[in-house]
Formats: C-alpha cells, sequence, structure tokens
C-alpha cells in the first residue's frame, strides 16, 4: 500500500500529514507514518489542536499540572501545543537531518486572533521559536496584508516560517516578495541562508467549495461544466508563478548566498464534495518542488488508490488560464472569491482558537482550577 506514496515522493512531492496530537505521538502513530507511509513533515493549526484536546485523556496529567500551578489559560494553551510541536519536532528530526533541513519540518501558528496586527504577530513567533527551540520547527503566520511585512520580518531574524491561509494568485507573488525580502535582510544580518527555510501554504479545496456554491447558484449549463475544476487551476498557476519568479535574478543572488526556495504547500487537500474523487488534490497536482499536506484519510486514500503518472501541473498551465478565464465569463468575480476566503479562513481558526482556549479553561476548572478565563 506504501508504493503510490513512494512513487509521489520519487516525483518531488514531500508528504506531510495534516495533524498532530498528544496520542499520535504518545502511541508512536507518527513515527509509525514517517516509517511506513513516506511522511516526512507535519502541520497543525487551531482547529487540528482544538480536536485533539476534546478527545481522550492524552492531556490529563498535563493539564492537571498546569491547574495546580493556577496558570492562566493562555498560557496552559501555549505550554500544550508547544509541547505536542516539540514532540513532533524530535521524532521527525532524523528526516530533518536525511534531507539536510529540507524536511521533517513540523509546523505551529500564531495566534490567528492576531492575524491583522503585525507587531504583535511577530513578537508571538519569537516567542513560540524560543519555546519550542529546535531547528526544525516551521512558524506558520497567516498571509493576510499586515502578515506580509510579518513574514519578512521573522524570516530576516532566521525563524523559519510556514506562510498560510493563501488563496490568490496576486497575495501569492506578495508572500514571494516577502520571502525574498526577508532573506536579503538576513544576508544584511550576518545570517546563514541554508539554515533558513519556509513553504508557502497554497490552499486547494475550499477554492473549489466556494467557487462550486456560485457556479451552482448561476445555474447555467456552462457553469455545471465549471464545477470541481478550480482549486487545482489555481494550484497549478501558483506554481508557474513560483517557477517564474524562482528563474529571476533576485533569487538567483539569494539562491548564489546559500539560499533555499521557498516551496509550494498545497493545503486544504483533503477533498469536500463526496461526488469526487478522494486523491483529486494529491493526483492532479504532482509536481517537483512541492509538499502536499494531507489529513490522514487523504494520506491513506493515496496510499491505497491514487494515480501518480508523474507530473500532472506543468503541462497544463494553458488549460489552467482558459478554466479561470471562463469561470470570468459566466461571472464569477475571482477577486471577490479570494477575498471571501481569506476572511473566512481567518475567522474559522479564530472560533477554533476559542473553542481551544473555552475547552481548556473548562479542563483546567475540573482539574483544580485556573486563575483566569483568559479568553
Amino acid at each position: 500500500m506504501t508504493e503510490n506514496l513512494r512513487k509521489l515522493s520519487d516525483e518531488g512531492v514531500s508528504i506531510w500529514l495534516d495533524d498532530i496530537s498528544r496520542e499520535r505521538l504518545r502511541t508512536g502513530n507518527l513515527e509509525h507514518l514517517v516509517k511506513e507511509r513516506h511522511v516526512v513533515g507535519v502541520t497543525s493549526n487551531p482547529t487540528i489542536f482544538a480536536k485533539a484536546l476534546s478527545k481522550g485523556s492524552a492531556y490529563d496529567d498535563q493539564v492537571r499540572d498546569l491547574a495546580v500551578r493556577g496558570v492562566d489559560v493562555e498560557e496552559a494553551v501555549r505550554a500544550i501545543t508547544t509541547y505536542d510541536i516539540r514532540w513532533g519536532c524530535d521524532v521527525l528530526r532524523p528526516v530533518h537531518d536525511r534531507t539536510e533541513g529540507l524536511d521533517g519540518r513540523v509546523s505551529i501558528e500564531v495566534d490567528p486572533r492576531l492575524a491583522r496586527d503585525r507587531e504583535r504577530t511577530v513578537a508571538e513567533a519569537r516567542a513560540l521559536w524560543w519555546m519550542v527551540d529546535r531547528p526544525n520547527l516551521f512558524i506558520k503566520i497567516p498571509a493576510t496584508v499586515e502578515g506580509l511585512p510579518a513574514i519578512s520580518q521573522a524570516l530576516s531574524e532566521g525563524i523559519s516560517v510556514n506562510v498560510t491561509l493563501i488563496f490568490s494568485l496576486e497575495r501569492y507573488g506578495q508572500v514571494i516578495d516577502a520571502f525574498f525580502e526577508g532573506l536579503e535582510r538576513a544576508r544584511e544580518n550576518g545570517l546563514d541562508l541554508s539554515k533558513i527555510s519556509s513553504v508557502a501554504s497554497f490552499f486547494v479545496s475550499r477554492v473549489d467549495t466556494e467557487i462550486d456554491k456560485r457556479l451552482d447558484k448561476i445555474g447555467s449549463e456552462e457553469a455545471a461544466g465549471l464545477r470541481s475544476k478550480a482549486g487545482v487551476a489555481n494550484a497549478r498557476l501558483a506554481y508557474a508563478l513560483y517557477e517564474e519568479r524562482t528563474a529571476s535574478d533576485r533569487w538567483k543572488a539569494l539562491k548564489d548566498a546559500g539560499a533555499r526556495p521557498q516551496r509550494p504547500l498545497w493545503a486544504s487537500t483533503g477533498v469536500k464534495d463526496p461526488d469526487l474523487p478522494d486523491t483529486l488534490y494529491v493526483d492532479q497536482l504532482i509536481a517537483p518542488g512541492t509538499v502536499n499536506t494531507m489529513p490522514e484519510a487523504t494520506l491513506e486514500a493515496t496510499a491505497d488508490h491514487g494515480e501518480v503518472p508523474g507530473d500532472t501541473v506543468r503541462a497544463s498551465y494553458d488549460q489552467a488560464r482558459a478554466h479561470m478565464n471562463a469561470l470570468k465569463q459566466v461571472g464569477v468575480d475571482y477577486d471577490d472569491v479570494v477575498r471571501v476566503l481569506e476572511d473566512e479562513g481567518v475567522q474559522k481558526f479564530e472560533t477554533s482558537w476559542t473553542e481551544l482556549l473555552d475547552t481548556v479553561a473548562g479542563e483546567l476548572r475540573d482539574k483544580g482550577g485556573a486563575k483566569g478565563s483568559g479568553a
């Protein structure tokens, strides 16, 4: 069952797991996926942590100690999440060493309530970088307008960054600029660029969900024929932009100084529409130098029946452009779509973060009380 995953890895796609939990770490499941399923990285987000905290008893001992110490909820959440991330980094450290820092990465997100606040985002990134204290850590920073200078600042200080919540090609271009600027400033600061890493998380399935909803509302036969293709087309054009920008003189100068490219990462690759193939966002986005972060169900589906014919991106640029033009012709406003998706993405993570705070607050009360809600 691992043949498809091996072939995918051989095509230059790094397979990352979009999940982490204390239970997965404690039982050795993550280590098993690394050894048996070609997993070479892990991503997390507030939703994943909220789900992990709401199940089982894996966190009980730590929560009880935090309650006895009387810490507030904010501190408790940081202690709990950074513990898991630090453990995950240690599990992935052999991969990190074997790939000379390319993979073996584990991501933790800054408090999503700070997504529109540059200064506090940078301060949070520094704090998480210090608390986890592992070279194979990624700090996830949302690609909001306010997040762009925070991304550059973090990189300039040697903090490796996973740029998240990218939906539009225009914003992706701005993310690449922020990455270049951060590395240029790091070089000026005398830092070793080969030690600084970054990925750009381009979301896929959510694009289809939003655009399909609009196509269904339009209701024409032509609109119906365009369903469920925009997510892949948008991501393929992102890869075209990646190729264009890594061929620039600006990038070549950074590469000559030891920098590694900011790899495109396909996020939100779990298929939402049950009528679609469950490996769609894996099979159709195979290209060298990319990362595909998958929920475990998608990982197992790919292992079982995924199709890995080779590169499925670079020969499809014209087709992708034609599809996006066709969407415009039937009345789909791309700029409005990506604006809505970014706003919803930030809001969803804020909601999950609040749920996480509420869950931990309840656990602290049950196991001895806390100083305050922190929410």
